[in-house]
């Protein structure tokens, strides 16, 4: 069996979980977030703990199960605290500005990239060269972060484009004579 589906969810006070038939809903101070279940998982809520088991002994359950316990354990957490991605820009004349729910980047191209942000996630620059992304969704925040980043990603001789704050960039030498 998955290492990760054994492991139990610890609930916060704040954050309430609801087993349908269907979809999983957990609700907190951030907003509300739903799943759809497996029918090759099954749950037990056992005050603030919830714990997940497959449903029988096939590798699809076993699979699932770790998949099930990752997703819920992401929900709560968002709900709870909320996930960020924060994502720098390098290079002369590379700047970014968050206006309500677009982003226009200026990227070295001959016109403006201009991003509209999903229903969820929220931007804000704190600087010219910062983006700083957040939601409850940490799917959609790191989708949004990645797309953003595909707009100009690192290149490998000067490391100019859009990288994230985490990101290491190991750089080529360059053509020796």
């Amino acid at each position: 069996m998955s290492r990760i589906g054994k492991a139990p969810i610890t609930v916060p006070a704040k954050v309430e979980v609801t087993f349908g038939a269907e979809k999983i809903t957990v609700k907190g101070p951030l907003g509300t977030l739903t799943q759809a279940t497996s029918e090759h998982v099954t749950f037990k809520q056992e005050g603030a703990t919830i714990t997940l088991a497959a449903a029988n002994d096939s590798q699809e359950a076993n699979a699932m199960s770790g998949t099930m316990r990752a997703l819920i354990a992401n929900m709560v957490k968002g709900v709870d605290k909320g996930f960020e991605r924060k994502l720098l820009l390098v290079g002369v004349g590379y700047k970014a500005q968050a206006q309500g729910d677009k982003l226009n980047l200026t990227l070295g191209y001959s016109h403006p990239v201009v991003h509209d942000m999903p229903e969820g996630v929220k931007c804000v620059t704190p600087t010219a060269t910062e983006i700083l992304l957040t939601g409850t969704d940490k799917q959609k925040v790191g989708q949004v972060a990645a797309i953003v980043r595909g707009y100009r990603p690192p290149e490998p001789y000067k490391g100019k484009g859009v990288r994230y704050s985490d990101e290491v960039i190991v750089l080529k030498e360059t053509k020796k004579k």
